[in-house]
């Protein structure tokens, strides 16, 4: 906690206990960025509680349809600004009301608040809520995460597995580049399972965290403990295997613990950052285990799915993104789901401070930093490729010999904008274009430039691929 969040929370300490604070503060901000129905309704009868080493928050709601409503529209930006009242991340947790106070994850009074003025929640019948012991983030579901091509057989395999685990694809292996949603997807399969089958011993776990369990139980001569821990799991969810490597205890232990979980057809789920043949200083016995069930990759996101997850997830922080400003950032955002999703906290962040409406010059002015570092030359190819993008044809269209509507049209944008923001000639740019003659180009241009003066709809698509090619 940074010096001045911990004064401050510490200076409220003397009336409130020091995690009733931080949800205090949370609050009150809330209270003044949310429309006061939206507040009322869905923030004001939350009951949080906090343990005193502030390792998470857990906000109580009263039935089903509610947590699931708060987990989509505000988890994202309760958790953001948890993080900045403490000065680091804090790990939210959602749950539904139990029926007594026994069963809550912690029971000092000191640790557990209401929201002002709170009523009393309503308590859903029959309902297990998330144990602590799961580590699952209840907000990671199948459906928060935006399906694309790049995901689209990791996300079947994955809820294959949540809907009948122990059967097909056991062990799940799930390979990727940072940033691209593993995570997300081992997260969903928990939480699916548990909604279907409350009473399921689920565990979600970072393979660091497998590795200083074996450390510890090492030290502590409490092996027992830790079999009992693991090989008693119906589902089991580790994340990035690779730290594994050189760690031949920790391997030996693991091993065990996947031939005692599929002895019991309990399902292993694991993630890591490159297939399994690929891992290195793993042995070979444990490789062959990783291999054996279904292994899948997710990929960079397709542009589409990177407007759609921009869009999906503005939407979630309750701000509409257009679609122009979603697809100018798609475009220059490209490596992963992290940075595309930093690209919006800055984006947002830039229009409540300013309090302007998301538009694409908020959005260069928001990204600034980003885009200069890229830079890049306007090239014809990266404007064939832009403008095929943004009307949903083929780059090869570009260049080819079809003349339908749908494709000489954007064909013809095309050439007009490689006239106007690049330093080729009339010859140079039909060339580029499957070959015209310079006169094909020069109607285009002609076209377009005549057309944009009386078409509105058309000035303003020229506009976003305009600003968008300039980054």
């Amino acid at each position: 906690m940074s010096e001045g969040h911990h004064n401050r929370l510490a200076a409220d300490t003397a009336s409130l206990g020091a995690g009733d604070s931080l949800w205090q503060a949370c609050v009150d901000q809330l209270a003044q960025e949310l429309p006061e129905q939206q507040f009322n309704t869905w923030i004001k009868p939350l009951v949080a509680q906090v343990p005193e080493d502030f390792s998470k928050v857990t906000l109580f709601v009263a039935n089903r349809f509610k947590l699931d409503w708060v987990r989509a529209q505000f988890s994202g930006r309760i958790s953001a600004m948890l993080e900045k009242i403490y000065g680091q991340p804090v790990f939210l947790e959602l749950a539904i009301t139990p029926r007594d106070n026994t069963a809550r994850p912690y029971s000092a009074p000191s640790t557990a608040v209401n929201a002002p003025n709170a009523e009393p929640p309503e308590i859903e019948e029959d309902v297990v809520p998330a144990g602590p012991k799961t580590r699952l983030n209840t907000a990671l579901t199948f459906d928060t995460l935006v399906e694309g091509t790049a995901n689209r057989m990791a996300r079947a395999a994955a809820m294959h597995v949540a809907g009948i685990p122990g059967q097909l694809y056991n062990p799940l292996f799930i390979y990727g580049g940072v940033g691209l949603g593993k995570t997300h997807l081992m997260h969903a399969v928990g939480n699916r399972l548990l909604a279907d089958k409350p009473h399921s011993k689920i565990l979600y776990i970072h393979a660091e965290q497998f590795v200083s369990d074996v450390v510890k139980a090492y030290q502590r001569k409490t092996f027992d403990e830790f079999k009992e821990r693991y090989h008693s799991l119906d589902l089991l969810l580790i994340d990035d295997v690779q730290f594994f490597a050189n760690k031949d205890r920790t391997q030996e232990e693991f091993f065990n613990a996947f031939e005692a979980l599929l002895a019991k057809k309990s399902h292993i789920v694991m993630t890591s950052d490159t297939y399994p043949k690929g891992l290195a200083d793993i042995h070979e016995r444990l490789v062959s285990r990783f291999d054996s069930g279904l292994t899948v990759a997710i990929e960079p996101p397709e542009l589409e799915m990177r407007v759609a997850i921009l869009i999906n997830k503005s939407r979630a922080e309750g701000t509409e993104m257009p679609e122009e400003v979603a697809f100018f950032v798609a475009k220059n955002v490209r490596s992963n789901v992290r940075e595309l999703e930093g690209a919006l906290r800055k984006i947002l962040a830039y229009s409540r401070f300013n309090q302007k409406e998301i538009s694409i010059q908020l959005a260069r002015d928001a990204l600034r930093d980003l885009l200069s570092i890229q830079n890049r030359q306007i090239s014809v190819e990266n404007i064939q490729k832009t403008v095929a993008d943004y009307y949903k044809i083929k780059v090869a269209d570009m260049y080819s010999k079809k003349r339908p509507a749908s494709i000489a049209r954007p064909r013809q944008i095309a050439m007009y904008l490689a006239k106007e923001l690049t330093q080729k000639s009339l010859p140079e740019i039909g060339e580029l274009f499957g070959g015209r003659d310079h006169t094909t180009v020069l109607h285009a241009v002609r076209k377009i430039s005549g057309e944009r003066q009386t078409v509105t709809e058309l000035n303003q698509q020229l506009h976003v691929l305009e600003q968008t090619l300039k980054g």
